[in-house]
Formats: structure tokens, sequence, C-alpha cells
């Protein structure tokens, strides 16, 4: 089978396109024949050498959607011939309050969703939401699931409620306004590039403010009143600015830090508002689970930003290191 690999290190042009073995699935396991794949955040940090644990040579991808096409010892015969989508990580554990110590991402050091054939346990397959097509289905699952927990399990978001998403444009970000959208919130986003604030508008966003201008916390506060809800992957200085504009029994979660740690926290705010931050990231099999009812009960369809083919993984790759995109970038497989 094709599959991308990874054999060094030293940005997406190290990517290659290699002929591997087409696995075969074990015991309790099926073989999806993948028809597209999607790239998140994790897999240009893995080409740059900065993200922890690497092992080489890997193969990357933790988003992927296809067609279960062989069943392993003790796999459920009705999966064969079924269209899924792939849940992106190993052993969330018992606990739904956080994983265990031995959870992991999909795709380095276990093989990952850039390749022709994959297999994994029967309990991480989920059938494809009927009304998207294989790029969007893709699209879904790290970045859909991260915005999911983060908004839906750690926020307990409401209908009414108004949300702000913080850097628009990135997966998780626009996953994160789209299930806030249809939840019924009122939702409002920032980013640098006015572009993506008229994207967001047109996608439902009711509005936006470009964190480039100085006075960007004020001009906030002034739009939305004050938000109950704060999804934040950023950190940074911008940090105080988000945490200045909640209301009341706010809750500010936290799923990444691209811009470092935040300077000059105001804890007499966080008191006296009976404020939260609380920490955020992927999600359990029963969330994903739920994320996808909600895909199909509300007919969403996941932002798209562009489709590579398979054998242009590495171009990919570059387009979503220059933070260019707003939406998924995707691999379209044969």
């Amino acid at each position: 089978m094709k599959a991308v690999l990874l054999r060094q290190l030293g940005g997406p042009e190290q990517l290659r396109i290699e002929d591997l073995a087409t696995p075969a699935p074990g015991p309790g396991q099926v073989r999806i024949r993948l028809r597209a794949s999607a790239l998140n955040r994790r897999d240009v940090w893995i080409t740059l050498g900065q993200y922890p644990g690497i092992r080489l040579p890997c193969s990357m991808g933790s988003d992927g959607a296809g067609v279960v096409d062989q069943l392993g010892p003790d796999a459920p015969a009705d999966l064969l011939g079924q269209e899924v989508v792939i849940y992106p990580a190993y052993d969330w554990g018992n606990d739904p309050r956080f994983p265990s110590p031995t959870f992991r991402v999909l795709g380095m050091p276990d093989p990952g969703c850039f390749a022709e054939y994959l297999c994994v346990p029967a309990g991480h397959v989920f059938a494809k939401p009927v009304h998207l097509n294989w790029e969007q289905a893709a699209a879904i699952p790290l970045a859909g699931l991260t915005a999911w927990r983060a908004l839906m399990t750690q926020a307990t978001a409401q209908p009414g409620e108004t949300v702000l998403v913080t850097g628009i444009g990135g997966g998780v970000a626009t996953f994160a306004m789209k299930w806030a959208v249809a939840l019924g919130a009122r939702v409002f986003v920032t980013s640098g590039d006015e572009a993506k604030l008229d994207q967001a508008r047109q996608m439902g966003a009711s509005g936006g403010v470009n964190y480039r201008a100085e006075d960007w916390d004020k001009q906030l506060a002034k739009l939305t009143g004050g938000v109950d809800v704060v999804i934040d992957g950023t950190g940074g200085p911008a940090f105080k600015g988000c945490f200045s504009v909640l209301k009341p029994a706010g809750r500010l979660v936290v799923y990444g830090a691209t811009a470092g740690n935040p300077p000059g926290l105001d804890l007499v705010r966080l008191f006296f508002r009976q404020a939260r931050i609380i920490g955020s990231t992927m999600g359990s099999p029963e969330e994903f689970a739920a994320m996808l009812r909600f895909v199909d009960e509300y007919r969403i369809e996941p932002a798209i930003d562009q489709i590579f083919r398979l054998d242009k993984a590495a171009a990919a790759h570059q387009r979503l290191l220059a933070a260019e995109q707003l939406g998924k970038i995707v691999l379209q497989h044969g």
C-alpha cells in the first residue's frame, strides 16, 4: 500500500510517499480502506521535532474515514463493508474526567491515517454521517472531538449563552464555533485576519474582533456585553483580555497554548466573579459518539479549507505550517 512516511526531522519537506506492506487486522480489529484523511497541527509539529516522544520512522495522521474491507478474528461481522469514521486515539480509559496514562493519539507511534489502509480496534469505528462526503467526514475526528469536549463537556455550554472562540481559522476553533452555533449560542470570534473574521460571520458567528488592535479586548467587551464561555487554544498575552470579558460564573476552557503561558492573570477577578479556568484535551469514545450524533441531528458540515491528493501531503503540511487556512486541510486517497 501507499503511505506517507517521515524518516527524519526537518519539516514537511521530509515527508515521502512509500510502498509498505498492507496490514492485516488482528483479533478484535478491522481494516479500513481509507478514502480521505485530514491534517492537524500535531502533524506539522512532529515533522519539525516539536512534539514529545517522537519515534521514527512513522506514518502520521489522526483523522480518517473509509470503508471496512476486512475483519480480524472476533470482530463484529456486521461491520464489513460499512462506511466509517475512526476514533483518533487509543486507551482513554474508564474515567470520563481524564485519560489513562497510556492514552495516545492515533498516528505516531502507532500507524496513522496517511495511508491507503489502517487496522484499528472494532470499537474505534463509527458510522459515517450519511450527509457528509468522504473529505468532510475525515475532517472531523481530532479537532472536532477536542472542540466538543472543550465546549460541551468542560464548559457545559447552553443554548442562548454567549461564547467566544479565539484564533478562528484553526481546525479546533472552527469546530468550536460550528458546535456553538448549532447549539443555539451567540458566538463571537477573534483573529488577526479580517478575511477570516468575515468568513466566520458567513458561517454563523455574530461578530468578531481583530486581536492585533491595541484595544481589542475593550472592543470585544462592548460588542458582546460579556461572555459566558471562552474557548481558547492560544494563551499568551491575549489570555488576560479573554479572561477580562467573562461574565460572573463564566468558564474559560484552555485546549492549547500556541502563544505560551499567559502573564498577569487577575486573581481578584477570578474569585469575585466565581469564574472557572478549565483545561481540556481530546475526548473519550463516548464523547466521539455523542459528537457524531450531534453532527447527524443538525446536519453540520465541517469547514474545509483545501483538499490535496495523498501524494501531495508535503504541500498540504506546508499550507498548515503557514497558518493561512480557515477550516481543515484534507488529503484525498485514491
